[in-house]
């Protein structure tokens, strides 16, 4: 009598193909959700570059737009319609008609910094913004430092040695009778210096003021 051949199973393993077809999706769905969160992460960081790039520019404006109509920080040089730049870095004596003259830097550069702790704070409580402005007189550059305090409370430092983190550049023109007569528009460009900020961060505001 023959023996009877062994009954196949009808539960089998993966084979090396199906091992290898898994893995290849499952390793394609993983690269997909980093690449995803890497770029929730990059959008986010841009978003909040942006937002402080606005608050840097309006920031400048406003110091621009209560000066005097004959200071030498907002007026323009007589023969001239334009003072500053947004594509190079002006550093200028300029005259006004008024005969008022300056050393004026048509840009500077911000460093700001979220400090936490009573060595930043005025007023030893956390979550205060400090926020250093580099500006040249004389070719001298001076690190101007202002601590804001939740509380309200206000401390202002300045030094000569450059302070570290990221860094905002900012440039403004001045332009006359732009864009009619007897009116001058003030421009300001402000400029992440980060290149792990892609597509980088400019940022760019206008007033019109007399």
């Amino acid at each position: 009598m023959s023996a009877s051949l062994p009954k196949k199973f009808s539960a089998r393993g993966f084979t090396l193909i199906e091992v290898c077809v898994a893995s290849f999706v499952l390793a394609v769905g993983l690269l997909s959700a980093g690449f995803l969160a890497g770029q929730m992460v990059a959008g986010t960081n841009r978003s909040k570059s942006m937002n402080l790039a606005s608050t840097l520019a309006s920031e400048k404006l406003e110091d621009l737009n209560r000066r005097d109509v004959d200071d030498a920080q907002i007026c323009v040089p007589t023969g001239s319609l334009t003072a500053g730049s947004l594509t190079s870095d002006i550093n200028q004596t300029t005259t006004c008609a008024q005969g008022a003259s300056a050393n004026v830097s048509y840009y500077d550069d911000v460093y700001p910094n979220l400090a936490d702790g009573a060595s930043a704070c005025p007023d030893s409580t956390a979550g205060c913004f400090a926020e250093t402005v580099a500006s040249v007189i004389g070719g001298i550059t001076t690190y101007t430092t202002t601590v804001h305090s939740p509380t309200g409370t206000v401390q202002t430092t300045s030094s000569s040695a450059s302070p570290t983190g990221v860094r905002v550049h900012r440039r403004w023109v001045v332009e006359a009778n732009s864009p009619a007569n007897g009116v001058r528009r003030v421009t300001v460009l402000v400029t992440f210096m980060n290149s792990a900020i892609k597509p980088p961060v400019n940022f760019q505001m206008s007033i019109v003021r007399p």
